[in-house]
């Protein structure tokens, strides 16, 4: 019973009391027919004449008494027989029915649930945290327990919209507020640097704080980039992947030329924002070139398209990655082995930015660790 479903539950009730009623009618009926039919003729037994049973007319009238009693009670077994069976026929018949209309009336009282179960599942079923919150199950009707209920649930999704909402603002305004001060030093260093008074200790000390400064721009710029992939897209153009990727591994064999670069682009066109979709390979790229061998290195990109969707894989060599260690690639500021990002490695961004742009667009971000070290990362987007 616990297995079934609640429409099925209510089904089974509803067809159950109604069986229930049925068959208790029927045996009232049948207690009550059973007492009316003593005398199906209208005829009592102790109507007829009494005589002596030694004459030959006593004879008769006991003869007749027996006849009649034996037409009697034939006569009220069938009536009986044919109660039972019309009765139960008819019983069945509309118990059917009734479970019938009572799976129709069930679907129909369970309606407004379903309407917010998928709503629900919508919103849960989102690409990106907080996206899907605009969504709203507007329920109407009756002001009844299912309306209260999914009023409720309409004022807590408007709460969550307004916090994801709030949080992505902050975040974007944060970055582009921090992008003036650092401005700001960079040219105070560089301009400190570049006197002809300046001693070889203060250029190598603003060389260390311009290093600094900048790791700090790309943490800006990163964090910029990830608060504006999880907005929807608003435009779309079209796009084709391989002349990203071209661009992007030729400037990539330049600045890493201990590296070999590989690639096998074919046409992928998609649509989404240029700029987002070139940073996303970027990222792809320069991770794969960052976290390599030292030496005896190689990275491969391939553009194509797989089962008819524009798809960009990167493959590289490097450390031998445990599985389990994959997602914890695509969470903000962590790297390997759940480790806070530090040092001179990335700020862990960079699988995160891929993955909340893929989504953005409505694609996916995929990884898979190489048996002999490495990863092979896999994104797939949906054709222009």
């Amino acid at each position: 019973m616990k297995r079934l479903t609640i429409r099925a539950r209510l089904t089974l009730i509803y067809g159950g009391l109604f069986l229930l009623a049925g068959v208790v009618l029927l045996a009232v009926t049948y207690v009550l027919v059973d007492q009316r039919m003593a005398q199906p003729f209208g005829v009592s037994l102790r109507d007829l004449p009494k005589t002596s049973p030694t004459t030959p007319s006593g004879q008769n009238v006991d003869n007749l008494r027996t006849l009649l009693q034996e037409v009697q009670d034939e006569a009220k077994r069938n009536a009986l027989e044919s109660l039972l069976t019309q009765g139960g026929i008819a019983l069945v018949v509309v118990s059917t029915v009734a479970i019938a209309f009572g799976w129709l009336l069930a679907g129909r009282a369970l309606q407004p649930l379903l309407q917010i179960t998928g709503t629900a599942r919508r919103i849960a079923g989102a690409d990106t945290a907080g996206r899907g919150l605009h969504e709203r199950i507007a329920l109407t009707g009756p002001a009844d327990e299912v309306r209260e209920l999914a009023d409720t649930f309409d004022e807590m999704l408007e709460r969550l919209d307004r916090s994801f909402d709030g949080q992505r603002r902050f975040v974007a305004n944060a970055s582009h507020e921090l992008r003036t001060p650092l401005a700001l030093n960079r040219a105070l260093v560089e301009l400190a640097i570049t006197r002809p008074d300046a001693s070889a200790e203060t250029r190598r000390l603003g060389e260390s704080l311009l290093a600094v400064n900048e790791r700090h721009e790309r943490l800006i710029d990163g964090l910029l980039t990830l608060a504006d992939s999880e907005n929807e897209l608003t435009e779309r153009t079209p796009v084709d992947l391989a002349e990203i990727c071209a661009h992007l591994t030729d400037q990539a064999g330049r600045q890493s030329p201990d590296v070999t670069v590989r690639r096998t682009l074919e046409s992928a066109p998609t649509s989404g924002d240029p700029v987002l979709l070139e940073r996303l390979t970027f990222n792809l790229v320069e991770n794969a070139l960052r976290h390599n061998l030292p030496a005896d290195g190689w990275v491969e990109v391939r553009t194509g398209l797989v089962d008819g969707l524009p798809t960009l894989t990167v493959t590289n060599t490097g450390p031998v990655i445990p599985g389990y260690d994959v997602e914890t690639m695509f969470q903000p500021f962590r790297r390997l082995s759940r480790e806070r990002v530090a040092g001179t490695r990335g700020f862990g961004l960079g699988l995160s930015i891929v993955r909340a742009v893929a989504r953005a667009h409505g694609g996916t971000a995929e990884a898979q660790p190489r048996p002999a070290g490495g990863l092979v990362v896999t994104v797939t987007l949906p054709p222009a």
